[in-house]
């Protein structure tokens, strides 16, 4: 009886064994090949901003109008990567691209300018599939409408961001019906580089 014990308990212990790396295992981060290439690319201008200009937007955007827009690779990490986007002397936004646990995932920060959380703020979403080297798409997440919701943006609420880059240009675009917004930064020219975001050390 003992020895039958004994056995069950080493049994227990084994299959403890076996389990436990395995849910270790599933908080890697799984972004695939392709998008590691893409993050690489961006990652790659880190410590450069960029010159850029509205090529698609209607009456919603003209914010945009007229001021100078810049975007900045500031701070870089092998899984996250900081991009404040300084439109004129608003320095607000900053885009994140994180690789998360499936995929990757694209958040803005908002900040007012003594550096408190806007109350719209880390808004965003993660992609749904692997997308291209040149190309990933982020479909708004659940918190995100939630917040959309709650701060009355319901016209929102089935956004969908983009980030292209090739060798010369990076491209942020928004999505949605009855709204294409798209900015393109030069990334042949590096520009002087902005001031700190707001919010941002």
């Amino acid at each position: 009886m003992k020895s039958r014990i004994a056995l069950q308990s080493l049994v227990l212990a084994s299959l403890s064994s076996i389990a436990l790396p395995s849910i270790a295992a599933q908080t890697e981060p799984l972004s695939t090949e392709t998008q590691n290439t893409f993050f690489a690319q961006i990652a790659g201008h880190c410590g450069q901003a960029f010159a850029g200009k509205v090529v698609s937007g209607n009456a919603v955007d003209s914010d945009f109008s007229g001021k100078s827009l810049m975007m900045h690779v500031r701070e870089c990490s092998d899984t996250e990567l900081k991009i404040p986007f300084h439109v004129g002397d608003d320095h607000s936004r900053t885009w994140v691209l994180t690789k998360a646990q499936q995929g990757l995932k694209l958040k803005h920060d908002h900040r007012h300018q003594d550096g408190s959380e806007d109350a719209v703020t880390m808004y965003g979403g993660d992609t749904i599939n692997d997308g291209t080297v040149q190309k990933q798409s982020f479909p708004i997440d659940k918190d995100s409408i939630d917040n959309f919701v709650k701060n009355g943006l319901t016209q929102s609420i089935t956004n969908v961001w983009h980030i292209a880059i090739t060798p010369t240009t990076f491209s942020y675009q928004l999505t949605r019906a009855n709204r294409n917004f798209q900015v393109d930064f030069d990334l042949t020219q590096p520009v002087v580089l902005p001031p700190a975001p707001w919010g941002h050390k």
